[in-house]
C-alpha cells in the first residue's frame, strides 16, 4: 500500500493482487530482448502484471478507481490468469469499507478492470459497493456487447445489473465528476478508455490506464498487443505526455506490479523515464 498527499486530496494505491500475462501480447511488437531487460519472463514467458486500483480520498467524497479481477473468474480463466482477489482486503487495511465509497470509475470493461464491481451472491451479482455511483464510458459498455477481438475480455456480470439499476452511469465524453476529479478519454487500448485527472492544490495526478500501463511502456512506441487501436495509442500518448510532462503530473500505472505511480520526465538523451515520488 503506498499513499500521499495531493493538495487537499489523499491519494492511496491498493492492489487486487499480482496476475501474469504472455510477454509477447504485454509488449506488442517490441522484441523480446528489449523488453526482458526491463522486465524477466518466467518458463512460460508470462510477466507479472499488477492490478493496481486509486483510492481518493476529497475530504467530502471516497473514489476508487478500478475494481481489480475480483473473484467471479471461471475455472478456465482463473486457471489461465490467476484470481488473487485481494482488493477488499487491501481496501480494509487502508481503512476503507466497501460502504465507505461513494463513487466507483472504470476507465474501461475488460475483466481485470471492473472485476470488483460486483460479487455474486444467491447466483447473482450485486454491487460490492453498494453506496457508490459507477461511472464508464457509454462507447465502452456499447463495445463490450459487440463481440469483437476482445470479447474475451468482457464479462457481463461486472457491469449490467449496475446499468440495468440505474447505478452505474454511462458518460459521452470527457467531464468533471466532482470538483477536482475529470474523466478524459484517450482512445488506444480501446476506442472509449478513460484517464482519471486529480487536480488539486496546484498539483495534479493521472490514473492514465492501459495507455501507459506500467513503467516499462513509457516508450511512444512500446505499445500492448492487447490494443485495439495501437496508432491511435501513440498519438494518445503524444497527447498526454504534451501536457502531464512539463506540467509535472503524477502518472499512476494500473499494471505495474512494483511501481504504482512516478512523474514521467526525459533523461538526458531524451529517453522517457519514470521518476519515483
Amino acid at each position: 500500500m503506498h499513499r500521499l498527499s495531493l493538495g487537499d486530496f489523499e491519494l492511496t494505491a491498493v492492489s487486487d493482487g499480482i496476475y501474469h500475462l504472455d510477454g509477447g501480447a504485454f509488449f506488442g511488437v517490441v522484441p523480446k530482448v528489449l523488453w526482458e531487460r526491463k522486465v524477466k519472463a518466467d518458463p512460460k514467458n508470462r510477466v507479472p502484471s499488477g492490478l493496481n486500483s486509486l483510492v481518493i480520498r476529497t475530504g467530502d467524497c471516497t473514489l476508487l478507481v478500478e475494481t481489480g479481477i475480483g473473484n467471479k473468474l471461471s475455472e478456465k480463466m482463473a486457471e489461465i490468469y490467476g484470481q488473487p482477489a485481494q482488493l477488499i482486503e487491501n481496501l480494509a487495511a487502508a481503512g476503507v469499507s466497501p460502504d465507505d465509497v461513494d463513487i466507483v470509475i472504470n476507465t474501461h470493461l475488460h475483466f481485470d478492470h471492473c472485476g470488483w464491481n460486483t460479487a455474486r451472491k444467491g447466483g447473482r451479482a450485486t454491487p460490492t459497493f453498494p453506496n457508490a455511483t459507477y461511472y464508464v464510458q457509454e462507447g465502452e459498455w456499447n463495445h463490450a456487447h459487440e463481440n469483437q477481438r476482445d470479447g474475451v475480455s468482457y464479462i457481463p456480470d461486472n457491469y449490467d445489473s449496475l446499468v440495468a439499476s440505474g447505478q452505474m452511469k454511462l458518460l459521452r465524453g470527457d467531464q468533471e465528476i466532482v470538483p477536482g476529479i475529470s474523466l478524459a478519454v484517450f482512445p488506444g487500448h480501446t476506442k472509449d478508455m478513460q484517464a482519471v485527472v486529480i487536480r488539486s492544490g496546484g498539483r495534479t495526478a493521472c490514473y492514465i490506464s492501459d495507455l501507459i500501463p506500467t513503467s516499462a511502456h513509457l516508450d511512444l512506441n512500446w505499445v500492448m498487443g492487447f490494443d485495439l487501436y495501437p496508432l491511435e495509442t501513440i498519438e494518445s500518448r503524444k497527447r498526454y505526455y504534451a501536457q502531464a510532462i512539463p506540467e509535472k503530473w503524477l502518472t499512476v500505472f494500473t499494471h505495474d506490479p512494483n511501481l504504482p505511480w512516478a512523474y514521467v520526465e526525459e533523461d538526458e538523451k531524451g529517453r522517457l523515464v519514470g521518476r519515483t515520488v
